[in-house]
This record gives structure tokens, C-alpha cells and sequence, in this order.
């Protein structure tokens, strides 16, 4: 039988996708066969569809880094038909199809079982943005900061992992500023649990190398002159998580947040986490996570509307996650 995929293919230098009806015999390697539910839109997602940052390196490929669904077939290990499962990152998009088709197979190793607490959808309403907002909280817990350390920045507020970030944040009992460049959205943010909502102009700027103290840590998917200004103006001994690059890869700050204020700056890999930081995020996002919240932040869309959704993401028209039912 056939099914129903979105695919990337790749003509001088530019992308283009169609939907296109594919059969079993065109699904990668792999032990677990899924019937997929549910993909979502990621930054990564967006910016793999624009052909930047050299995300996909594998042409035709059916993109999406984030797939849930149900077993179909299993070859491996502790994994049967029936078994609800998500995948996030690893090589999807990149170099393996991803989660924008009815099917797909996969290494069993990339899978992690839903919590009973998660609908598939659920689990694409969380997606790579949101199992990368549980990470940043985990750093953010391992450097030592408490709700009573003082208040977390994040920043991006009102993107996927802002959204996600926020709703975590306010739920374990912090106080949350959120910065952002679309202040029409502080009523959106201010519902996820932010306490504060600021202008991302006050941070995007070139800034002095360290600060007046303003917050104990923060979540950044931002970088560049963003994440240079978070760390000049956090506490001694705060943590900062940065998990994106929006405005840019270059760090241009200083040491001094680190040798005076002993400020830690935590890197966190959604792609590549082993396994059992994974099953770590998703069972804390099964405990942390309002459900209310999470709906808040999610429209769903249609498997055609995904290059329209991903345009909007990159320049900044949308707000929270967006799932995308592959079967509509």
C-alpha cells in the first residue's frame, strides 16, 4: 500500500517539496517500522526547508525531525507492535527521512515510549522545541538553581522552546521574565506563567562586557549579542542554557561573567542526547508539563501547509508550536 509523503528534493541551489504517494520499499534502514500520527515545525525544521545551515544532507528526503506514532513493526529489542512512540532529532531530516509522511522506519534506538500521560499529538505539541526546553530546565537544576535562586530570563519567549520553556518554568514554582520581539504577545506569555515580559531590544544590541544584575539564570535560543547580554547581567553563580542560534552563532561577550560572577554557561544537544537523558526529559515533562499550557501554545496544520507554516516561523509570524497532522 502507499502513503502519503512530503518530499525535499534538491535542484541547483534550491529546495523544493511536494507531496508525492510513496510505498514500503521506499522507507529507509531501520528495525521499527511506525504508522506516523503526528510531525511538528521546528526552527531546525524551517530552516532545513530554506536550504540553510546545510540541515538536510541527503537528497530526496522526507523531512520533519519529530515523529509520533504506533509501532507497526519491530525487529527490535523491547519494542512490539502497538508500542506508542516519538522520535526526536537523531539523523531525521539530515540524513534519514523524518516525520513529514504517514510511515517511516527508524533505528530502534532513536525511540522513546510515550508516557500514558501523552497523545501522540501531545507528544508533537512538545516536539524537538519542547524536549529541548525540559533539557535547558535539567541544566538549569544541575547548576544548582532553585525557584529561591531569583528569577530565569527566556529568552525567544515566544517561540518553541520560549513557549515550552515558560510554561516548565512557572510550573516548578520560578519566576519568569520573558523576552521577546513581538511585545503584542506579553498576554500569551504572561498566560504560559511569565511574570515580566520585556522587549528583546533591551538584549540584541552590542552591550558591556558585564552588567548590573538583573536575573539568576536563563534559557536562550537566541545567541550572538542576545546571549552575550543575558550573561553579563546574570547573578554570581547563576546558569545560563543556550540551546539556539535565532539571531546568530558568534558569542561576542566577555569572560568576565565567568571569572567574576562565576557564571555557568550550560551547551545543550537535543540531537544527539543519549538515550537515557532522553527518557529523563520526557518522563520530567510527563510530571512538569501543564497540559492546559501546552494547548495553548499549539495550532495544527495540514501535511500541504508545512512550507507555508515553515516561512512563517522564520520570519517571525508565529507563536508557540504548530503539529502537523500528516494524515489530513
Amino acid at each position: 500500500m502507499t502513503f502519503k509523503a512530503l518530499r525535499a528534493t534538491k535542484q541547483a541551489d534550491a529546495i523544493t517539496t511536494g507531496i508525492v504517494d510513496l510505498d514500503e520499499g521506499d522507507l529507509m534502514p531501520g528495525d521499527v517500522t511506525d504508522t506516523v500520527d503526528y510531525s511538528s515545525v521546528n526552527y531546525k525544521d524551517a530552516l532545513a526547508l530554506a536550504g540553510s545551515g546545510g540541515v538536510i544532507r541527503t537528497f530526496p528526503i522526507t523531512p520533519g525531525i519529530d515523529l509520533a506514532g504506533t509501532v507497526a513493526e519491530s525487529g527490535f529489542p523491547g519494542v512490539v507492535a502497538g508500542d506508542r512512540v516519538v522520535v526526536n532529532s537523531w539523523g531525521l531530516s539530515q540524513t534519514h527521512d523524518g516525520g513529514y509522511a504517514q510511515k517511516a522506519r527508524v533505528p530502534g534506538e532513536w525511540l522513546v515510549k510515550l508516557p500514558d500521560r501523552f497523545s501522540t499529538k501531545d507528544a508533537t505539541a512538545i516536539g524537538t522545541a519542547g524536549y529541548t526546553a525540559m533539557l535547558c530546565v535539567l541544566a538549569l537544576e544541575h547548576g544548582g538553581l532553585t525557584p529561591a535562586s531569583g528569577d530565569v530570563l527566556v529568552t525567544g519567549a515566544s517561540g518553541g522552546v520560549g513557549s515550552v520553556s515558560i510554561a516548565l518554568l512557572s510550573g516548578l514554582g520560578y519566576r519568569v521574565i520573558a523576552s521577546t520581539g513581538r511585545v503584542e504577545e506579553a498576554g500569551y506569555l504572561r498566560e504560559l506563567g511569565a511574570a515580566d515580559v520585556i522587549d528583546r531590544g533591551s538584549l540584541s544590541e552590542p552591550g558591556a562586557g558585564i552588567a548590573s544584575v538583573r536575573w539568576a539564570g536563563a534559557i536562550d535560543s537566541v545567541g550572538s549579542h542576545t546571549l552575550a547580554n543575558v550573561l553579563a547581567r546574570t547573578q554570581y553563580r547563576g546558569v545560563v542554557a543556550a540551546c539556539g542560534l535565532a539571531q546568530g552563532n558568534d558569542l561576542p561577550g566577555s569572560v568576565l561573567p565567568f571569572i567574576l560572577r562565576n557564571v555557568t554557561l550550560a551547551g545543550i544537544d537535543s540531537v544527539n542526547a543519549p538515550q537515557e537523558v532522553r527518557l529523563e526529559a520526557w518522563s520530567r515533562l510527563a510530571r512538569d508539563l501543564d497540559l492546559g499550557k501546552l494547548a495553548r501554545t499549539t495550532q495544527v496544520v495540514g501535511l500541504s501547509d508545512v512550507p507555508r507554516v515553515a516561512a512563517d516561523l522564520l520570519a517571525g509570524r508565529l507563536r508557540g508550536r504548530t503539529v502537523v497532522d500528516v494524515n489530513a
